[in-house]
């Protein structure tokens, strides 16, 4: 079941990069904005955002649940399987339980994370030393959160967080799957 992921219940700020232009390929994916969880996941989303903000720091959602036909266009434009899921095994994503985030200080302004979003680098990898001391600092401070929120995390993307053993326990979903589709 999938829980749509949008304020007042979920206190959380949206780039849904996918929907714009503003991501590695170069257009959009998504023909609307939507962020979707598998309930389960928005438990766990809750939690990091409890944890985020004593701390005066706030979540940026770049992407949630993934339709299925979404991957297919991601992999036929960058099959690299270092940093995206081939749509037979199914990613995380479309199954509703992976979310791809990052901090907001109290001015709502993104904390540096030595990379942008989608960024198939080394660099982008947790534990990267070529970074600023600042920015490894910030990856984490995201990584705490969502590890004690009880999140798994990609080795090779600071971004992105998942469910543990998702592909043992959830389906890969398609875009009929959502009330209002995302791809057309």
């Amino acid at each position: 079941m999938l829980v749509e992921i949008a304020s007042p219940e979920f206190d959380v700020d949206f780039d849904i990069a996918y929907a714009t232009p503003n991501n590695f390929t170069g257009k959009p994916v998504y023909a609307r904005p939507g962020c979707y969880l598998h309930a389960d996941a928005a438990d766990l989303l809750q939690r990091a955002i409890s944890l985020a903000r004593p701390l005066g720091l706030r979540l940026k959602v770049f992407d949630a649940f993934r339709p299925s036909e979404a991957q297919w266009v991601l992999w036929e434009h960058t099959p690299d399987s270092d940093f995206l899921a081939h749509p037979e095994r199914g990613s995380p994503h479309s199954m509703g339980a992976a979310v791809d985030l990052t901090l907001l200080d109290a001015n709502d302004a993104e904390l540096d994370m030595g990379t942008g979003f989608d960024d198939f680098t080394p660099r982008a990898f947790h534990g990267d030393l070529d970074i600023s001391p600042d920015a490894q600092r910030n990856r984490i401070i995201l990584m705490g959160i969502m590890t004690s929120a009880g999140w798994d995390f990609f080795r090779n993307e600071w971004w992105h967080y998942q469910l543990f053993s998702p592909r043992d326990r959830y389906p890969v979903l398609s875009d009929g799957d959502l009330p209002t589709p995302m791809m057309s």
